[in-house]
């Protein structure tokens, strides 16, 4: 996990997510750094929009929809649905390239 914090830490900070800074990081830490954990993780952020996967990983859940009116069709919602399996499926593909590293 200190390696994903490291990379969390430089995103924050404007930094790029280099293996150098990585390794600073995690050596700042007073932890002698993995080169295949860094190599690994900088390969899988790459493909990353980080920003992107800390809004739709820890968004806040939408409040309750309110009941639809009488005239409404129910479309709306199942497209809601199909919304929500596509976004899940992003998060899931964005996640599996993380839990690859630790697995």
């Amino acid at each position: 996990m200190e390696y994903v914090y490291a990379a969390l830490m430089l995103h924050r900070l404007g930094k790029p997510v280099d293996e150098d800074g990585v390794k600073k990081v995690v050596s700042a830490a007073g932890i002698q750094p993995d080169e295949i954990k860094v190599k690994a993780l900088v390969a899988a952020l790459g493909e990353i929009n980080i920003e992107e996967a800390l809004k739709t990983t820890f968004a806040a859940p939408a409040p309750a929809a309110a009941p639809a009116p009488a005239g409404q069709a129910p479309a709306k919602k199942e497209e809601k649905k199909e919304e929500e399996k596509k976004e899940e499926k992003k998060e899931e593909e964005a996640l599996e390239g993380l839990a690859a590293l630790f697995g």
